[in-house]
């Protein structure tokens, strides 16, 4: 009841200020605030029966021009039930919605209080109004459920937060949730994000249990004679056709919100390789009490404009102080931390709410909006930390939800990878790593290559939304991919049907038509091809041919160490003064050991990915220096995807009485002395084992 009165008095406020910037004189205040108030609660039934009747038949636009209507809807009539207007022209009530969403936003702000509770909370009427469905009313695909309460299992992941920084967030008081469950309700502890430590491969191994398919976050695919992004839904769509089958985590009823890949889910939102498809996004009923509910999506709006203001005052800043390293911060991506910090985090959340009130048996969701942040600013400068801060809300609201929904959900929080810090290899050089490559091959640089552009991860939410709002396209109008992977390699986009289908692998006719060389950087993780061999090529006849290329890129500042193969086939690290074969029997067959110095499972993780069919001919991997600094290949302060610093110590926090299987754990003395689960693959097992014993069995989890 306090809150509700606090709520009351500051949406009146709220709507005192809209109406005197509209310029309208309201005769009878308790009318207007009661009006809104009763059309709010009328508003709110009809979401729950006829609006999302009418939304379930469209798409999300459906959904935005139904709630957006319904809102406008709400606030004329109230406005002109107390005033002496019978009539207010359309801009009048969009002005006072705006005014009031901004002053509601501030008020809320200034009281400590959040709209994340508001939005699970509605969310979670809804679900309890909504039939749920027999599979999730019992258990997981079919378990006994009896007369029981079901159970499900939500798992949140907080994309890029490695351990030492949420331990910093937890000693600075801006993870409060996260602290309570720590030592009470949880277990907080590190994970090994195996190279690559990218999104894409730890949602491949977590989601789908797969270790073999993704080398980097964009590669050269000799299979399908092209570059593929996993930014862009139609080579997302390919890329998760080449997964095994059977062991999806989401499979039997699950839903997915803003992932990669599906992992076999029921409901997928915002997830890129699902974007392809018709309504891609799912039905438009889903998101309908995201844009109806009052004051919610203005709301969101006004704080994407704040936060773009933010950004441009927080760059200033690092600026005017001399922050080093740093890269500018400017362009599209100003515009981009604000939508995918504020207004994706709080679609995220509306969608997970409704998921949980309609009783789904397991959930998954990456929140981005750290990631995106510390590429920018670094992984533990003060403004990526508040972002850090933001995600432990929604923890909390989260939280609250599983424990008044009908399900009795459990938590699970893991991050995909980390990050570290470190001036760029550009930076270090004043050349790009491609333009690097190029230069000791001899070759021009090539506009193809994706070695010095900035990363498309940042920009897979937003295309996946674009892929799945703009359904039908042609061959004259082909996917629209924003980032810098826009129109970049994407051949063969003919449509088959009303959505991309994965075209059948085929290599090109003639091998001469491809490029000399493709180069690709993903944080400090580099990648070299050379397409017109139909296969890897070894060490040796890269030497004869390119007998400057290898011996200069050790040469390089920045480099660490090169991937390749030897005669026999068997992967060969070289560093500056020495090689080691990666046979398992660790020995360094001249000089010093070209690991040293890195991670110590670099020579296992290196041997791991020297096996992925498609890993470049030729894998770079830049130094790492004694705080655990790195230099990404590409424009990133804050970096991920290869070996080196907090990047590969990822996080896991799970229910206390949930034990880790001992078979698939190991002791990585970066994590400490207690064994931790070894790469992505390794997470996949002990979740499914996890949801296996608690939603579909007696709900003890050994």
């Amino acid at each position: 009841m306090g809150r509700a009165l606090v709520s009351l008095v500051i949406v009146s406020i709220a709507l005192s200020v809209g109406v005197a910037v509209a310029g309208l004189t309201i005769t009878q205040w308790w009318v207007l605030v009661s009006s809104v108030a009763v059309a709010a609660l009328v508003l709110e039934l009809a979401t729950g029966s006829l609006l999302r009747g009418l939304a379930a038949r469209g798409s999300v636009v459906t959904a935005l021009v139904l709630g957006t209507t319904a809102q406008l809807a709400v606030l004329g009539t109230a406005l002109a039930l107390s005033t002496d207007l019978a009539r207010l022209p359309f801009t009048t009530i969009v002005l006072v919605l705006v005014v009031a969403a901004a002053v509601l936003s501030a008020g809320r702000w200034v009281v400590g209080a959040s709209d994340s509770a508001y939005i699970v909370a509605a969310a979670g009427r809804h679900g309890a109004r909504t039939r749920v469905p027999a599979r999730a009313r019992s258990s997981y695909e079919g378990g006994p459920g009896g007369g029981r309460r079901p159970r499900g299992l939500l798992v949140v992941q907080l994309d890029g937060v490695s351990l030492p920084t949420l331990h910093r967030a937890i000693e600075g008081g801006q993870a409060p949730a996260i602290a309570r469950w720590v030592g009470t309700t949880h277990v907080l502890r590190g994970w090994w994000a195996t190279v690559p430590s990218t999104t894409p491969a730890t949602m491949a191994g977590v989601l789908h249990g797969d270790a073999d398919t993704v080398p980097a976050f964009r590669w050269w695919d000799r299979r399908a004679g092209r570059l593929l992004a996993a930014s862009n839904p139609r080579d997302a769509l390919l890329i998760e056709s080449r997964f095994a089958s059977g062991s999806e985590l989401l499979s039997g009823g699950g839903t997915a919100t803003s992932t990669t890949f599906t992992g076999g889910a029921t409901q997928a939102y915002l997830t890129i390789s699902n974007a392809t498809r018709l309504r891609g996004l799912g039905s438009g009923s889903a998101f309908l009490g995201f844009f109806s509910r009052p004051l919610l999506l203005p709301g969101a709006l006004v704080l994407t404009v704040g936060e773009v203001v933010k950004e441009l005052y927080q760059a200033r800043r690092q600026r005017v102080r001399g922050v080093r390293p740093r890269i500018p911060r400017r362009g599209t991506y100003v515009v981009l931390r604000g939508l995918t910090n504020v207004l994706v985090r709080k679609l995220n959340l509306s969608l997970i709410a409704e998921a949980m009130g309609l009783g789904r048996p397991v959930i998954f969701v990456d929140f981005v909006d750290y990631d995106e942040i510390a590429h920018h600013a670094g992984p533990e400068r003060p403004e990526s930390l508040r972002a850090v801060e933001g995600l432990d809300a929604v923890l909390g609201a989260l939280q609250a939800l599983a424990r008044s929904c009908a399900t009795d959900y459990e938590l699970v929080v893991l991050s995909d990878h980390g990050q570290s810090l470190g001036s760029t290899f550009a930076q270090l050089n004043g050349q790009g790593f491609s333009e690097r490559v190029h230069e000791l091959m001899g070759l021009a640089p090539a506009d193809e290559d994706a070695g010095d552009i900035g990363t498309g991860e940042d920009w897979a939410p937003m295309n996946a939304l674009l892929a799945s709002v703009l359904e039908r396209w042609t061959t004259e109008s082909p996917p629209v991919v924003l980032g810098p992977d826009q129109g970049r390699n994407l051949a063969d986009r003919r449509p088959r049907g009303r959505g991309l289908e994965p075209h059948t692998d085929r290599p090109p006719e003639d091998l001469a038509d491809l490029p000399e060389v493709v180069v690709t950087g993903g944080g400090n993780l580099g990648m070299v091809w050379f397409p017109r061999r139909a296969d890897r090529p070894t060490l040796g006849e890269i030497d004869r041919t390119w007998p400057d290329l290898v011996p200069g890129l050790l040469a390089t500042p920045g480099v660490g160490l090169v991937l390749a193969a030897d005669e026999d086939g068997v992967p060969l690290v070289i560093g500056p003064t020495g090689a080691r074969r990666l046979d398992g029997s660790a020995t360094v067959v001249s000089g010093s050991d070209p690991v040293a110095g890195f991670p110590q499972r670099a020579a296992a993780d290196l041997a791991r990915l020297s096996a992925v069919r498609d890993a470049g001919d030729l894998v770079v991997i830049s130094t790492v220096n004694g705080r655990g600094h790195v230099h990404a290949f590409e424009e990133q302060v804050g970096s991920h995807g290869g070996l080196g610093g907090p990047q590969n110590h990822a996080i896991l926090l799970h229910p206390r009485d949930w034990a880790l299987d001992a078979s698939s754990t190991s002791t990585v003395p970066e994590l400490g002395e207690s064994p931790v689960l070894v790469g992505p693959v390794a997470l996949h097992h002990q979740l499914r084992r996890w949801r296996d014993a608690w939603v579909g069995g007696e709900g003890v989890v050994p």
